[in-house]
């Protein structure tokens, strides 16, 4: 469903932060946009499909996840509202994704064609200029997001790769207690980790003293 007004969840995006309303609106029009909306588990792309338009999660949340060739899940992203995925997919006009993405809540998402804002900059729109201008930016920050991802991996045990995701995200949220956008299962496969194993060492890090938690909210001491 085409769009002309921008969705409350979308404000807070990098590609309309400061933007007076009529802009916003006039680059929804550059934009081509379009909400749908998606019931919980419901995929909004499975591997191999074309990938043009990226997604901005305007309510719920959806997580961007690869298998490997035993079927097992490497997951990608988590995306909360407000945040984007899929924008280097789209940049790059990916004919088949790597990637699948589903709503792990019902959701609301907000699609934007990169085609669209493509044709538009190259046309001499000022508009449509800074907004590739803002585009560049996100895909920017998403690199340094995937190097943090890549700083964890590197890590050979469980307790270094928990010990370095807490790192960041006592940088990321500026404090040392924080609440993360994962249950144990979400955490598990992020962290590419065994579950069982997870919890495990969670529980021997709580019992040492590291940490303290509660359900997704830690507290490192």
């Amino acid at each position: 469903m085409k769009v002309t007004e921008l969705p409350e969840g979308a404000k807070r995006h990098a590609l309309f932060a400061g933007l007076s309303d009529e802009a916003c609106i006039r680059a929804l029009t550059v934009l081509d946009a379009r909400v749908k909306k998606y019931a919980k588990n419901e995929y909004l792309l499975t591997a191999g499909e074309p990938f043009s338009s990226f997604g901005i999660v305007c309510s719920g949340g959806v997580q961007v996840y690869m298998e490997d060739i035993d079927g097992e899940r490497l997951m990608m992203a988590s995306v909360d509202v407000g945040d984007s995925f899929g924008e280097s997919l789209a940049y790059l006009d990916t004919a088949e994704s790597p990637v699948s993405i589903f709503a792990v809540a019902p959701s609301e998402i907000l699609w934007l064609d990169a085609h669209a804002l493509r044709r538009a900059s190259g046309a001499g729109d000022a508009l449509a200029f800074d907004l590739y201008e803002r585009l560049t930016r996100v895909l920017a920050v998403r690199a340094l997001s995937q190097n943090d991802r890549i700083q964890i991996l590197s890590r050979a045990t469980i307790r270094e790769r928990l010990l370095a995701f807490f790192t960041q995200c006592e940088h990321r949220y500026g404090s040392r207690t924080f609440t993360v956008p994962f249950d144990r299962e979400g955490l598990a496969v992020y962290l590419g980790v065994n579950r069982a194993a997870l919890s495990r060492e969670l529980s021997n890090m709580k019992r040492e003293g590291a940490i303290d938690y509660f359900r997704s909210t830690f507290r490192l001491l």
